[in-house]
């Protein structure tokens, strides 16, 4: 089956640009022009990725994304045509997988969703059905579920990916670079912020389990390391 994607935006133009060319990809389109009918849409079908854009009538980008992260880890790019840090690590923080600035080209559009939706698969095809123990924290690699103790913590997928990544080569330090390219891909065009992002958010599900810093070390001046406290 093609996989399906659920296209969000005000702009008729737009909207209609992207959905002509991602369905040229190979992709099966839904599409919605405000807050209210793409939160119906997602209640009613399954979708492999949603393409959000953050200034919505109704319910705005944000507010929309809040509620689909409480019921689904469904990969969500975000557009916006706000060129703010703010905008863009809020949008990170609240679970995005990936954003996109405005104005932009099909080309690069295209080449972030097909990456998500390539790992998005790898992740689904994932035939090893092992664990990743550390004391307290336990990866389910078959199901990608993390659990602190009994109690199941809900990550993104780029959340998981990079805890799963940390805890596989535990006490090697990495750089904000080596992540990116490793969890994010060599065509991913952001900037080593989403990195620390990532890893700010991580470690905040982490801590209110488990306190501060018990895992994820920041080495100054070089990256990021996972290591058990002894």
């Amino acid at each position: 089956m093609k996989p399906k994607v659920l296209i969000v935006d005000d702009e008729e133009n737009i909207l209609e640009l992207i959905a002509f060319n991602v369905k040229n990809a190979g992709y099966e389109t839904v599409t919605a022009s405000d807050g209210k009918e793409a939160y119906e849409k997602f209640e009613a079908e399954e979708f492999d990725l949603i393409i959000l854009d953050v200034m919505l009538p109704y319910i705005d980008g944000f507010e929309l994304l809040k509620r689909i992260r409480k019921k689904s880890m469904v990969p969500i790019l975000m557009l916006t045509a706000k060129t703010e840090e703010f905008d863009r690590v809020l949008g990170l923080e609240l679970g995005a997988d990936d954003y996109l600035i405005k104005p932009f080209s099909v080309r690069e559009l295209l080449a972030r969703v097909k990456a998500i939706l390539r790992r998005s698969g790898e992740k689904e095809e994932e035939e090893d059905t092992s664990k990743i123990i550390s004391k307290d924290i336990v990866l389910d690699l078959k199901g990608y579920k993390a659990f602190l103790g009994e109690q199941e913590v809900k990550l993104t997928m780029k959340e998981f990916e990079l805890l799963k990544y940390l805890m596989s080569h535990k006490g090697r330090v990495f750089t904000r670079e080596n992540l990116l390219n490793n969890i994010w891909g060599y065509d991913y065009y952001g900037d080593s912020r989403t990195v620390d992002v990532h890893i700010r958010h991580l470690r905040g599900k982490i801590e209110e389990h488990l306190g501060e810093n018990k895992y994820i070390k920041t080495i100054r001046g070089v990256g990021y390391k996972f290591e058990e406290d002894l």
